[in-house]
């Protein structure tokens, strides 16, 4: 069986709010398309260009911000580095003059208005996620291309194979057989096994600076989210709650940066329903800042950035003596079990959910913090089967197409979710379970492609019907 090799990186991915499959994704696929102008030397001889949006793209896109995304990749700005400040005064500058600058180097005609279009009732076969750019030419030739979002910010073209650079690492891994093979035949943790892979890419400490670039973006969102008052943008007039629960469970307390934060938290004390409520503001505020149009870390996606994030700082505010190698530890962990499922299953919610999401990255949070807190190989991918297997058939139905209700509170779920899961592999046996994470993977898929289309990210089914919008504040 052929080998997908996902890094550590495929899976975390630094971008912008709020949804990976429908922002970030969209965004890169503009990129990718001015990239293919760029390298046969015709951006300069654009005369207009068109986007067409199928399927779910199209039905929640505007919520999503997807007109958004595909405009400022088309500009040339990057996701990763653009001010997040300066997203709304470019769209609105592009729409008031009818023109953008491809790349920033060549000035077209362009009116988002009428050159992006939503075709509600069309999808193509690979991919309920997809986008197509049309641009003509001087000389009266004309280009097309098309791609697919397929989610977690990946983005394939299409015609090409799914997979990246194909490098050659040392433990191919399929699912959490071969895992725990390599696992057992080498006597390292997950972790080892995952880092001699990424060693194909880059050197370790390359690796370790980008994890914890990658992580210093979760505590910079978690911390600005914790600290930023209003309502979230979109028309639901969803208040933000994260920064009152903070002021609230604080008492006071005062603080400068994000270490003396974490002191201040400490001083609280460990109650259950003191961490409770802290695991809850952390995933509250990150995905409200996703909602936003904030940086986030795709976890594996956007709509599911909170879990990761608020169980790890769980672990670092509420266990002692953790190290940047603990942090370092846990998301490698994490990035493989996100790894499994991308490859045996989906992480896009176009396809299969919120279980694709949310399920998913309850998997990883639980597997990780397993590992880090002393579990074995088979502990901790007992932990991530039991996360998933209570996540199962969950459906993705965002009101008014918008990654706010109810995605943010069930990032506050899926963090409790993979606690509970972790702590249940910790005080439980291998060997005495029933079911594998195998399994859990197949059997999600199967649930996937059961799963009526209008409750996988289309704004058709679910809340997002029956709640009227007048009344679908949280």
């Amino acid at each position: 069986m052929a080998h997908e090799a996902i890094s550590v990186f495929d899976i975390f991915k630094i971008g912008v709010g709020p949804s990976s499959s429908h922002t970030l994704g969209p965004w890169r696929a503009a990129q990718r398309f001015i990239e293919t102008l760029e390298n046969n030397k015709q951006i300069e001889q654009v005369t207009n260009l068109t986007i067409l949006l199928y399927g779910s793209l199209a039905k929640t896109g505007k919520g999503h911000g997807t007109n958004i995304a595909v405009q400022l990749g088309l500009a040339g700005d990057d996701p990763v580095t653009f001010d997040v400040n300066q997203i709304t005064p470019k769209i609105q500058q592009i729409a008031s003059v009818k023109k953008i600058s491809l790349n920033g180097k060549h000035e077209i005609n362009f009116d988002p208005m009428a050159d992006i279009h939503f075709l509600f009732s069309e999808t193509l076969p690979f991919h309920p996620n997809a986008l197509s750019f049309l641009a003509s030419f001087e000389d009266g030739n004309s280009i097309s291309e098309t791609y697919y979002s397929i989610g977690g910010g990946f983005v394939i073209r299409e015609g090409e194979a799914i997979s990246n650079d194909q490098a050659q690492i040392p433990f191919p891994i399929n699912n959490s057989e071969e895992l725990l093979h390599w696992c057992m035949k080498t006597g390292m943790a997950i972790h080892e096994v995952v880092m001699e892979n990424e060693l194909a890419w880059r050197s370790e400490a390359e690796t370790n600076a980008g994890i914890l670039k990658i992580w210093a973006t979760m505590r910079d969102c978690t911390f600005r989210g914790c600290h930023t008052s209003g309502t979230l943008p979109g028309g639901l007039n969803v208040r933000r709650r994260a920064a009152e629960l903070s002021k609230k469970l604080l008492k006071g307390q005062s603080y400068d940066n994000h270490e003396d934060w974490f002191t201040a938290i400490r001083k609280g004390g460990n109650s259950f329903q003191y961490i409770l409520d802290w695991v809850s503001c952390f995933a509250l505020a990150v995905n409200e800042e996703n909602a936003s149009f904030g940086r986030v870390v795709t976890a594996p996606t956007n709509g599911a950035a909170g879990v990761i994030p608020a169980v790890l700082q769980y672990y670092i505010v509420f266990h002692e003596n953790v190290t940047e190698e603990k942090i370092i530890q846990f998301m490698l962990t994490a990035s493989e079990i996100g790894c499994i499922f991308k490859k045996g299953a989906t992480i896009s919610a176009a396809m299969g959910g919120c279980q694709a999401e949310i399920g998913v990255s309850s998997s990883m949070a639980a597997a990780a913090l397993t590992e880090v807190l002393g579990g074995t190989q088979r502990q901790a991918l007992m932990a991530a089967e039991i996360a998933m297997e209570h996540h199962l058939g969950m459906t993705c139905d965002p009101i008014a197409g918008l990654v706010q209700v109810p995605c943010i509170e069930r990032n506050t779920m899926g963090a409790i979710k993979a606690i509970t899961a972790s702590q249940l592999a910790l005080q439980s046996s291998p060997d005495f379970a029933k079911v594998s994470l195998d399994a859990v993977v197949e059997t999600m898929w199967e649930t996937a492609l059961d799963m009526n289309s209008k409750y996988k990210e289309t704004a058709e089914g679910g809340l997002a019907i029956n709640i009227p919008l007048s009344l679908s504040e949280c």
